[in-house]
């Protein structure tokens, strides 16, 4: 996903969802807590742990500002269990949220995390309105995806750190953490050697999370499967963004479906069941050759055939 963008709520979207908000104030009035509950519930000792597998709405960015619930609907017909919603949903009102709340919870999607910039962290007021919308979407993990203003090199990011530390602290009381998710520039190389990713896992609590965001890392020349392995419990969900070289003119880059790239798809998520401790999987498209919702539906496809093929 590019940069983090400040896109406003459309006002269709809000009248679709306002008849929603009085049944969802009483899905929020039952709290958090039963959602965990029923979210962490032990599964069969005969039944292989299923991850549950999800859609970065980025991918589908353009319906979603068209309309919201039509979008949410067509997502969880295709057969996706989760769903993130990107930056502009902390634009949203409260009444707003527990409408898309009512919504998801009908369908039978979760929202286990959100894609944040910087702001939502900072503390005071900022903060504070994070929280509150990720209880009500009953999210786990915060994460952010661009760091404070003026963060600039090994010092700054290290400030950057002590701000990301101080809201896992923060964030603890109300059932939250949060979390990093790299691009590109996450992988640079800094003074002193290493690149700010490792900055970031270095200076950073255990239960931070580092969201990997596969396809960032692939073009930057890291290994995933390396990065995850290195990393022990930290990496709570994956963006299944494929990527190969090339032009986006020519259908390479990030253009590819989720297979169709040089990600060792495989190798990266026994690494990641078996040592990384990921929780969900995010497919996430910046765009294809397909229009949005077929690339969703096809990404979807593809990841569960390779996964009947395990």
């Amino acid at each position: 996903m590019p940069p983090i963008s400040s896109d406003p709520l459309s006002r269709r979207n809000f009248i679709a969802l306002s008849g929603l908000v009085p049944a969802a104030a009483l899905a929020s009035s039952l709290g958090s807590t039963a959602f965990a509950a029923a979210a962490e519930a032990p599964a069969s000792a005969k039944t292989p742990k299923k991850i549950p597998i999800g859609l970065e709405l980025y991918s589908v960015r353009n319906e979603l500002m068209r309309n919201l619930p039509d979008t949410l609907r067509a997502v969880a017909k295709m057969g996706y269990e989760v769903v993130e919603f990107y930056s502009p949903y902390y634009t949203w009102t409260f009444p707003f949220a527990k409408g898309v709340r009512t919504l998801i919870d009908d369908l039978g999607l979760r929202c286990y995390s959100t894609h944040n910039g910087a702001q939502s962290i900072m503390p005071g007021d900022s903060i504070a309105k994070a929280i509150e919308l990720n209880q009500i979407l009953g999210t786990r993990h915060i994460v952010i995806a661009s760091p404070p203003k003026d963060t600039v090199g090994v010092e700054g990011w290290k400030r950057a750190c002590g701000i990301f530390s101080t809201a896992v602290e923060q964030l603890k009381p109300h059932g939250l953490s949060a979390g990093y998710h790299n691009h590109q520039t996450e992988w640079k190389a800094v003074e002193g050697g290493g690149h700010i990713m490792n900055i970031i896992a270095t200076n950073t609590p255990p239960e931070f999370v580092l969201q990997l965001d596969v396809g960032t890392a692939l073009e930057a020349g890291i290994d995933p499967v390396a990065w995850i392995k290195s990393n022990p419990g930290r990496i709570k969900s994956v963006h299944l963004k494929d990527w190969t070289p090339g032009a986006k003119a020519d259908e390479k880059a990030y253009r590819v479906l989720f297979g169709e790239g040089v990600a060792p798809w495989k190798q990266i998520i026994a690494a990641a069941e078996s040592v990384g401790g990921v929780e969900y999987y995010l497919l996430e498209q910046e765009g294809s050759r397909y229009p949005e919702f077929e690339t969703a539906q096809r990404c979807l496809d593809l990841w569960k055939a390779m996964r009947r093929g395990n």
